[in-house]
């Protein structure tokens, strides 16, 4: 009996089609699909407070232990320094970081504070990033004061359009689980806001980094 050499043929050729088929011939399935970046979520925004100067000091630099001729030298000197970047994770250049806080005592310069500052405390400080989105402050570990656990305010403004207003914490500070604006944080806002201040070679150190969408 004579068997038909056409099934065996079709089959041949397809097993070696299947060896000897170039790359660019693979479907495209099956190449694994690429996973884009992870948009970020933004620093949690938290209220200004009363405090936000009435007007900025003449002296409004990054180095809030400065004041003209005068040094403030009382509390824990630290370093606070961070990068801006948007949701993708871009620097923002050309942003503006302003932070504001109290003295060691616990009082800002403001008038519904009376004015009780330490007027060797600079209190506000203002700088513009490049294009590395990095920012910096010389300023002072924040300090309680009125039911308040320690924070420092924070404002990020691009030309004219402000985009983050929050408030910086202290990690493992006693105060904070008593304080009902740190409370109200879940716990990726907490993560967020809340960062170590380390020892350093001259003094504090705490990184603050800000994501904001623009």
């Amino acid at each position: 009996m004579t068997l038909s050499r056409r099934p065996w043929l079709l089959g041949a050729a397809a097993a070696v089609a299947s060896v000897a088929a170039p790359a660019w011939l693979t479907p495209a399935l099956a190449q694994p699909p690429s996973a884009g970046p992870t948009p970020r979520r933004p620093t949690p925004g938290q209220v200004e407070g009363p405090f936000y100067p009435v007007r900025l000091p003449d002296d409004h630099d990054g180095d809030l232990l400065r004041t003209g001729n005068r040094r403030y030298d009382r509390g824990q000197a630290v370093w606070l320094d961070g990068v801006v970047t948007d949701l993708d994770g871009r620097p923002v250049q050309d942003a503006v970081v302003e932070i504001w806080q109290c003295d060691h005592a616990g009082h800002y310069h403001h008038p519904g504070d009376g004015n009780r500052a330490d007027p060797a405390f600079q209190g506000f400080g203002r700088v513009s990033v490049g294009r590395d989105g990095r920012y910096r402050f010389r300023t002072l570990r924040p300090a309680p004061y009125g039911g308040r656990t320690p924070h420092i305010h924070v404002k990020v403004r691009l030309d004219r359009m402000e985009l983050l207003t929050t408030q910086l914490y202290v990690a493992g500070d006693p105060g904070n689980e008593r304080d009902f604006l740190w409370r109200r944080l879940d716990d990726a806002g907490r993560a967020a806001l809340t960062v170590p201040f380390t020892p350093g070679v001259d003094g504090l150190r705490a990184q603050f980094p800000i994501t904001v969408q623009i």
